[in-house]
């Protein structure tokens, strides 16, 4: 080689040399094609499904394939022929479809479908603290499994994108939920929700300023209702107050005035939500016991451990039971009462997550890159990166940042 080619040759080397490191780490990013694996639900009564028909023809176009187990889109609506005239491939074999890359789900995974796992895969399901069982975490530790908790994936501006979502449809179904059972049809006291001429204002006490009760809010003031909204934050009250451009009854938790409230209203929606583990019960029996006969509650919090003390898990079999005269609705997954729209909710979410995995030629330059993703990771290559997690388990845990930095 002549000493003006290497001269060359050198000057070429010296360039790459002198790039930054993130720019190097962009150019061994390579298009990866993935196997996207979407199991039929098993949680009870959960009918909602993470990818929808028309998002399987974009994973597809963009040269993924996608599995789909049949019977997955039933609960939603969505036929198997659906799916395959988007392009997937519909799987019988629980085995067989457990053999992808990812494993896209709503629920969290059961001990049988965690089984069911090859070492080194990709899980994008719920986490939902509540429920988690440490024998769970400790299989996906041993399987080396990379589990995402969806509800913990944040978007650019920093909320979380899939809890905001669902949050949106639960606010609103909680008042036609409760416009429902204060009619006579399911044995109500006969009252419409809302407001006539000349006839009161339904009231509505909503515990919580987050989501849920945002979009509860504006669904009842849009029928008339006369709304109360109570919250231990005042940030939270004036933000709320902000977005729904009205001055609404706003109040910090206190029970003289929170009892006050409950003892004119028709139906109380308990929309508190904890970081982790369970919500604090603000409502006692007591209190309950002087709410009027036949007023309606909604513990959307319930998965959390509800905020009145006298909720208990219902389900949408028998969503409701009776006790000291008031109703109570109790179901922990209100979304799958509407599972279409929810499952359209989820998919916009998902589908470019996956496409950005592809994109990047893995989930470990996706990680590297997109901070809101990392957030929701919960466990990487057989270790566990989430603090929460790992003191309540006693198990320990490792900075997923140095994780993913040290294999780049």
């Amino acid at each position: 080689m002549s000493s003006t080619t290497m001269q060359g040759f050198s000057e070429v080397a010296k360039q790459a040399l002198m790039q930054p490191q993130e720019s190097l780490l962009k150019l061994k990013h390579k298009k990866r094609e993935l196997v996207i694996a979407i199991p039929k639900e098993t949680y009870f009564q959960e009918k909602r499904i993470a990818i929808t028909p028309s998002s399987v023809e974009v994973l597809v176009n963009n040269g993924h394939d996608v599995h789909v187990e049949a019977g997955a889109g039933e609960g939603a609506r969505f036929s198997d022929k659906k799916y395959s005239e988007a392009g997937a491939k519909i799987i019988y074999d629980r085995k067989e479809l457990y053999q992808s890359d990812i494993i896209m789900k709503v629920a969290p995974p059961s001990m049988s479908e965690i089984e069911l796992m090859k070492p080194g895969q990709t899980l994008i399901s719920a986490l939902n603290l509540a429920n988690l069982k440490e024998d769970a975490i400790k299989a996906l530790m041993h399987k080396k499994i990379n589990a995402l908790g969806y509800e913990y994936l944040k978007d650019d501006d920093g909320s979380f994108m899939v809890v905001r979502s669902m949050s949106e449809i639960v606010g609103n179904t909680a008042i036609l939920i409760a416009a429902e059972y204060l009619s006579n049809s399911k044995h109500g006291k006969g009252m419409m929700f809302g407001g006539v001429t000349g006839i009161p204002s339904t009231e509505v006490v909503i515990l919580g300023a987050g989501t849920v009760a945002e979009f509860a809010a504006r669904a009842a003031l849009a029928l008339g209702c006369e709304v109360k909204v109570f919250d231990d934050s005042l940030y939270r009250l004036r933000r709320l107050q902000g977005a729904l451009s009205q001055r609404i009854f706003t109040s910090v938790i206190q029970p003289k005035v929170l009892l006050k409230a409950l003892k004119t209203c028709d139906v109380a929606i308990g929309a508190i939500r904890a970081k982790n583990g369970q919500v604090p019960c603000v409502v006692s029996e007591e209190m309950v016991a002087q709410m009027p006969a036949d007023s309606v509650i909604i513990d959307v919090s319930i998965d959390q451990g509800g905020c009145f003390e006298t909720s208990k898990v219902t389900n949408h079999d028998t969503p409701v039971f009776m006790k000291n005269n008031v109703i109570h609705y109790c179901v922990p997954n209100i979304a799958s009462r509407v599972a279409r729209t929810a499952s359209y909710a989820l998919t916009n979410i998902f589908t470019p997550i996956l496409l950005d995995i592809g994109d990047h030629g893995g989930i470990k330059n996706m990680l590297w890159n997109k901070t809101g993703v990392r957030h929701g990771v919960y466990v990487y290559q057989g270790h566990l990166t989430n603090k929460y997690l790992g003191d309540q388990f006693n198990i320990p845990y490792k900075d997923l940042d140095l994780l993913v930095a040290a294999q780049v």
